[in-house]
């Protein structure tokens, strides 16, 4: 396949994400797949919220409902934001494309490692995230076998239907439609992820490539200097360009994701301290490492953009500037001064997303956990 029709879909450092995203229309197409997955989600989150309200079994599924119910709000708002935003996520990807076929014909013996290395990573990433989903799916529909009652894998209020009364096939009837509705959701909730990863690790690629480029001034002759140095510039440009879309297209969702993570934690580690069997303890805590392992990764993520866009100015600063003649050496300082500001994902369009925020955010919920425990250890 030549590079300049390359499909959109193919592009290999997405891996299996955006084809996830056309076979349920949330990208790229417009068909009846996404209602099929949405509409069902956005009802059941809304009776889940229902029996949680009027529910009288035990404590333990009180909390574990809460927890999947905040799951799956999350998952909702992450359907509903590509459905209403679907034109400026697909533009955005079309410019992404256009800087990675740019990255592919480059001749450049470092910049290909580059591109190898980042869309291996990538898809390990990508892999890594879907099995976990799927584990975690396999733990919403086992847990409640495991339990003193009988329930449902998640809550739902039926008004005037006993869901649970032993001569009715209902229990069996909804038992298997949440069964098959747990991977719809995990289609929905784990190629987002995968999605936001790839766009943050493309955007340290090409501050990689910036880093690669400037090292490199000294080996070129005077006269070219200075015009792989407007290069860089134009090119630290675009890179601004890639992270501000970033922001505007999902920084209002990681506050949201954000505060959700927080709570999903704190009730799963209260749904640790009181969970009844060995079985049922196990499978709380796969649901606190996927959750997470996918929380941890953005942030590693993000957190290594960061610092990738300030070691911009060290290779600029470490490119042998004294040798250039002082027109490229202000340049090049413009370059650097530039590179001073760091480039962030931002949470709620104002904190940057990096480990020194979620370090911030275990700090709070080890604090609730040792309160809990104390209470109920």
């Amino acid at each position: 396949m030549e590079l300049s029709t390359m499909d959109t879909v193919e592009m290999p450092i997405f891996g299996s994400t955006l084809k996830l995203m056309k076979f349920w229309s949330y990208l790229f197409v417009h068909n009846w797949r996404r209602y099929v997955a949405m509409a069902p989600y956005m009802i059941i989150n809304c009776t889940q919220y229902v029996d949680i309200y009027l529910s009288t079994e035990s404590l333990d599924f009180i909390i574990r409902n809460v927890y999947l119910a905040v799951l799956f709000t999350n998952t909702v708002v992450r359907g509903v934001l590509l459905c209403v935003q679907r034109s400026s996520y697909e533009r955005f990807i079309e410019m992404l494309k256009s800087f990675y076929l740019e990255l592919l014909a480059s001749d450049d013996p470092t910049i290909t490692l580059l591109v190898t290395e980042t869309t291996r990573l990538s898809v390990l990433i990508s892999r890594i995230n879907l099995f976990m989903g799927c584990c975690t799916c396999i733990g919403f529909v086992t847990y409640p076998i495991f339990g003193s009652e009988r329930v449902l894998p998640y809550g739902m209020y039926l008004p005037s239907i006993d869901e649970y009364k032993y001569a009715s096939p209902f229990y069996e009837i909804f038992f298997v439609i949440q069964a098959i509705m747990a991977p719809m959701g995990c289609c929905m909730y784990i190629p987002y992820t995968n999605m936001v990863v790839t766009f943050t690790l493309f955007a340290i690629l090409m501050c990689r490539v910036l880093q690669h480029k400037l090292k490199s001034l000294e080996k070129l002759k005077d006269h070219q200097v200075r015009g792989e140095l407007i290069w860089c510039i134009k090119y630290q440009l675009k890179l601004t360009g890639l992270v501000d879309s970033m922001n505007a297209l999902n920084t209002h969702l990681h506050l949201v994701e954000f505060l959700c993570f927080g709570a999903m934690l704190c009730v799963l580690l209260f749904s640790l301290i009181i969970a009844q069997t060995i079985a049922q303890t196990v499978i709380v805590i796969a649901y606190m490492v996927m959750i997470f392992a996918n929380s941890v990764v953005l942030y590693y993520v993000a957190n290594e953009l960061y610092f990738q866009s300030f070691d911009i100015a060290i290779a600029a600063y470490e490119s042998n500037w004294m040798d250039f003649d002082v027109d490229t050496q202000k340049t090049l300082k413009f370059l650097i001064m530039r590179s001073q500001k760091p480039l962030a994902i931002l949470v709620g369009g104002t904190y940057p997303m990096n480990l020194k925020m979620l370090q911030s955010l275990l700090n709070a919920i080890y604090s609730f956990f040792t309160l809990l425990r104390r209470v109920y250890g």
